[in-house]
């Protein structure tokens, strides 16, 4: 008899009151079960105070430095994210003349063009973050530190197409030399 008057008095989670998602409520005055977020609030890791990290300008101007250092490690990103991203059109150094353009796609411009080697570095980080002319934008498919590290490896690039042996450390110039 105790156990069966424990079990009659049992409450089921699953007989609780709730709303199902997006269900009517007309407890509150927009009908809606579903709850605007408070104002201001930022949902966890969105927080995006440095405003020249992710949109790559400062009151509405490119930036002109990188936000960070870089470093061989964020090179070699840049390197391996441009190869995979970057280089179907514009070709693995940065000459136009990827597979896809070889196929019928719009040519970009060289990367080492005059206009874009004189571009500072928060143009590249705009342009891949909402693309440019043919080139779709890119925000969704890379991180914002794979961003900048391709446009770092965008500027070796640039300073490798106009590079001398006398460029290289004298330390790797008998290297090199002797390579040839």
């Amino acid at each position: 008899m105790v156990a069966l008057g424990c079990l009659a008095c049992r409450q089921d989670m699953h007989d609780q009151p709730k709303y199902s998602a997006l269900e009517a409520a007309p407890f509150f005055a927009d009908n809606s079960s579903a709850r605007p977020p408070l104002a201001g609030t930022v949902a966890r890791g969105e927080l995006r105070e440095d405003g020249a990290l992710y949109t790559g300008k400062v009151n509405d101007e490119l930036v002109a430095t990188f936000p960070f250092p870089i470093t061989e490690t964020i090179l070699a990103r840049g390197q391996e994210r441009f190869n995979i991203y970057c280089s179907p059109c514009h070709g693995r150094t940065g000459a136009g003349d990827g597979i896809v353009v070889q196929r019928g796609y719009t040519q970009p411009p060289p990367l080492d063009a005059p206009h874009l080697r004189e571009a500072p570095p928060g143009h590249f980080f705009d342009v891949i973050t909402n693309g440019f002319g043919s080139m779709p934008d890119y925000a969704a498919q890379i991180k914002v530190a794979d961003r900048w590290a391709i446009a770092a490896y965008i500027r070796a690039l640039q300073t490798a197409t106009s590079a001398t042996i006398t460029d290289v450390p004298p330390a790797e110039r008998g290297r090199l030399e002797g390579q040839r």
